[in-house]
């Protein structure tokens, strides 16, 4: 198993991307955020480079995986929106860079509404797929080509899929399922320390689990 000592990271300065920005730090992990917005750069540490740069950029990408060792992304939407197909546009920017670097291991997440041919979806999940399915049409087809672009990539890629996200720094137990999402909630702290553990321990390789808070 390769040693992670350097992570990249896209979508640092979102909700969920500054939890796992500080969790990383907190571990003593060095990273490298990628930054569209220089007016979101955090504070200066250490053990942190800024890369400012925008997702679609192949040169912010390559500047971004230069010397490190795993790459996971919290790309959302963003503030102001980013058109609704930029999920399998930056995974193509990514996957490409990627075939050229000594990284291999690339986590994303994703919400509830992709569709893998391991699921049995209960009631709770097909109906926020569904859901999901009539009111952003175009994001939620765009997430399935994400996961299809993954699935035919060599990488050992893990897209995490998700319920509603907290942004609390209180951190339950979670579980995990390849089959249905085992709660409605997920804390951001939870995630972040779940991310990081399988970037360590190469768990769920070209797999794509549910994970909720229990209770």
């Amino acid at each position: 198993m390769k040693n992670i000592n350097k992570v990249a990271v896209i979508g640092g300065t979102g909700k969920s991307g500054a939890y796992l920005v500080k969790e990383l730090l907190s571990q003593n992990f060095k990273i490298k955020v990628l930054i569209r917005n220089p007016k979101k750069v955090p504070s200066a540490h250490p053990n942190m480079e800024v890369i400012i740069g925008d997702v679609l950029d192949k040169n912010a990408i390559q500047a971004l995986i230069t010397d490190s060792d795993g790459l996971i992304s919290m790309l959302g939407m963003g503030i102001p929106y980013s058109e609704p197909t930029i999920f399998s546009k930056a995974t193509q920017v990514i996957l490409e860079a990627l075939s050229t670097s000594k990284i291999k291991r690339f986590i994303v997440i994703t919400g509830l509404n992709v569709n893998t041919p391991s699921d049995q979806k209960g009631e709770a999940t097909q109906a926020a797929t569904d859901w999901m399915h009539a009111n952003y049409p175009v994001s939620t087809q765009d997430r399935q080509l994400e996961y299809e672009l993954l699935c035919a990539s060599n990488l050992a890629w893990t897209l995490v899929r998700l319920p509603l996200i907290g942004q609390t720094e209180y951190a339950p137990e979670i579980s995990v399922s390849l089959t249905d999402c085992p709660g409605q909630h997920i804390s951001a702290t939870s995630l972040a320390r779940f991310l990081i553990d399988i970037l360590q321990k190469e768990k769920h390789l070209k797999e794509a689990p549910f994970i909720a808070n229990i209770g």
